[in-house]
């Protein structure tokens, strides 16, 4: 069987070994850490999860569409059982005897009818083709503040990613700086385990969508099928209206509990989620600041010219892409010191035959849909089950990417759609009649993909409509008036 190298058995490569072996290669994964599961192993090499943090997706959307999570499982499960569902999942596909845990690979290169993979246990060892599932977390951004090096406090200065022990910001006051994610949820850590203090201070304030509204997990209302073919349809100021106009129904804006008032499009301020941070700024417990305008000593000033002091700052600044394992020929080749890649449909190059990227383009959303669908892409054109792009179709999506430059955050649905197309597995609602409502205004759920196309399920409409069911937003098969309202205006 052809070899294929996977490197990082997070849940991309995990999923990627999957199908490849299903379609008759041999993967072998190569992961630097004590288990295999990435982000969601807990090892401080590469995992930048902390102790009480849980996911930020639905249960629904944090699984692979053929192992269901045990019953039971919460809402927004904990970063320790999806941990363990993964490795669950590779057990359940006898994949765990292909990772090579604890052994880094430090780089891989094109070689005449292949790929060799120079890693901490071999030379180079030669493959057919090779997978980059590394994920795109790795390599924490802390952006320049002038004066930063000479803060002082007693915490010090912190990535988001290296926040492992938040019990010892007890009874300190702590700077939070960003306003994604993993801004907001660490400042409403700090402030419900403790810290005497804690500010945020940002850029620009995004608007806040709360993870559950009337019981219904926000990622099922938002990243639908209907969403992202209204975003593919509509003119931009149009969609972005109508996104907006959601978000203030479920979730309000951010001045309304005492943060700054967003910029009035949504597609210009941005979007992004957290339970429990709009509700302890309005109860005071978390003050928003403007962003640095210098550091001094352990005294913070900001652009609007209040200072504060503190004991720790810790930064949700994001990631630079990385990838030293890559030669500078492919690195140049692929625009990665651009700080992008340049590939069609984020996945292939055309001068770079036999090499695949999983799961590294920047989404907000769950990412364990889209990167199963792009898995099943990969394996199904490498075993020649449908047709692979031709070298003309790749080149112009590489140079379309090269004219955007450093590419925007995308959405879940968009990735997802977009890679079940390619695969040949984007189920037609007209098909389903009982499930019609369902995959245009439910969730993007694994399953429904797994309704047609190569790799059905029997059991999937079934599976499919239990999981829409699940949270009480789609209780019935019949289309509100509001729902064919919203059709009528895409058509």
């Amino acid at each position: 069987m052809p070899r294929v190298a996977i490197i990082g058995a997070g849940p991309g490569g995990l999923v990627a070994a999957r199908y490849l072996q299903s379609e008759g290669f041999e993967p072998v994964l190569f992961e630097q850490a004590q288990r295999p599961g990435g982000q969601w192993s807990g090892d401080p090499i590469c995992s930048g999860v902390w102790p009480s943090m849980r996911t930020n997706t639905s249960r629904v959307l944090t699984q692979f569409s053929d192992l269901p999570h045990a019953p039971g499982l919460a809402v927004y499960p904990s970063n320790r059982e999806i941990g363990d569902y993964l490795l669950r999942y590779a057990d359940r596909f006898h994949l765990s005897g292909r990772i090579r845990l604890r052994t880094k690979v430090h780089e891989i290169a094109p070689v005449p009818g292949g790929w060799a993979v120079r890693h901490d246990a071999h030379d180079a060892e030669i493959f057919d083709r090779v997978v980059v599932a590394c994920g795109r977390f790795q390599h924490s951004r802390i952006p320049e503040v002038p004066g930063l090096a000479s803060f002082s406090g007693s915490h010090g200065v912190a990535h988001t990613a290296a926040y492992k022990h938040p019990e010892r910001y007890r009874g300190k006051r702590v700077l939070v700086a960003g306003c994604a994610i993993s801004a907001l949820e660490v400042a409403s850590d700090l402030c419900m385990l403790g810290a005497a203090r804690v500010d945020l201070c940002h850029r620009r304030q995004r608007y806040v969508l709360p993870k559950l509204v009337a019981g219904v997990p926000s990622d099922h209302r938002v990243f639908t099928r209907f969403q992202a073919l209204a975003e593919e349809s509509l003119p931009r100021s149009e969609f972005g209206e109508m996104l907006k106009g959601l978000v203030l129904a479920w979730g309000g804006s951010p001045e309304q509990f005492g943060a700054p008032k967003p910029a009035d499009s949504i597609l210009d301020a941005g979007l992004t989620l957290s339970q429990h941070f709009l509700p302890l700024v309005a109860e005071g417990r978390i003050e928003v600041r403007p962003w640095f305008d210098r550091v001094e000593d352990t005294r913070v000033r900001f652009r609007d010219g209040s200072s504060e002091i503190y004991d720790g700052i810790v930064f949700g600044t994001g990631f630079e892409l990385k990838m030293p394992f890559l030669g500078e020929p492919t690195r140049r080749m692929l625009g990665l010191d651009a700080q992008r890649l340049d590939l069609f449909r984020h996945t292939f190059h055309p001068q770079l035959p036999g090499l695949a990227f999983v799961g590294i383009w920047d989404q907000s959303g769950p990412m364990f849909p889209p990167v199963e669908l792009q898995a099943r892409w990969i394996a199904y054109v490498w075993s020649g089950a449908i047709a692979a792009p031709t070298l003309e179709e790749m080149e112009v999506g590489v140079a379309e990417c090269r004219a955007r430059g450093v590419p925007e955050k995308t959405k879940m649905n968009l990735m997802a759609l977009l890679f079940a197309r390619a695969a040949g597995v984007e189920p037609d609602p007209q098909r389903w009649p009982r499930l019609g409502r369902a995959l245009l205004f439910g969730p993007l759920a694994p399953v429904s993909f797994r309704l047609e196309g190569r790799d059905a399920l029997p059991d999937a409409p079934d599976r499919f409509a239990e999981e829409a069911r699940a949270f009480g937003c789609m209780q019935s098969s019949q289309f509100q008036e509001s729902e064919l309202q919203q059709l009528r205006r895409l058509a």
